[in-house]
């Protein structure tokens, strides 16, 4: 064996994998709702994978669900996996589904929002290095979408 491996999916995520809570306790109370995480890859997972430059990560948010309202200074790459949602980004906001793509710039503001009719999972790939999200208050943004 090379070291090389596979994390198989399962029903409730991946063999192995822990899902956890979208944010750690105290951070961001209140702004998100029925949100998971699993770390897949990078920092955050555990054994080999932790070596990598970047992490990828799984996030579902329950229906009716959204992340918080945010911004940061690193970018990261989106791609969705299940279910119909809506992504802030800036002003605008968009409908999004299975296989489509998001690029979040720096200090873009963005949430990602779940159809209330079923979940939305999504894979995002960031930098291990990077700055903590800023969370930001409707009326510093604009407008309210969800």
């Amino acid at each position: 064996m090379t070291g090389s491996f596979v994390i198989r999916s399962a029903a409730a995520g991946w063999t192995g994998v822990q899902p956890a809570r979208y944010k750690e306790e105290g951070e961001s109370p209140g702004c998100f709702l029925g949100a998971t995480r699993h770390a897949l890859l990078g920092a955050a997972a555990e054994g080999p994978g932790a070596a990598l430059d970047f992490e990828l990560r799984y996030f579902e948010l329950a229906p009716g669900g959204y992340s918080s309202l945010e911004r940061h200074e690193h970018p990261h790459a989106v791609v969705v996996l299940k279910g119909r949602g809506t992504v802030r980004l800036g002003e605008t906001v968009e409908e999004v589904g299975p296989f489509d793509v998001v690029y979040v710039a720096p200090h873009d503001v963005h949430r990602f929002a779940a159809d209330s009719a079923e979940a939305f999972g999504f894979l995002c790939i960031v930098d291990r290095d990077r700055d903590r999200p800023v969370v930001v208050e409707e009326d510093d943004s604009g407008s309210t979408a969800r």
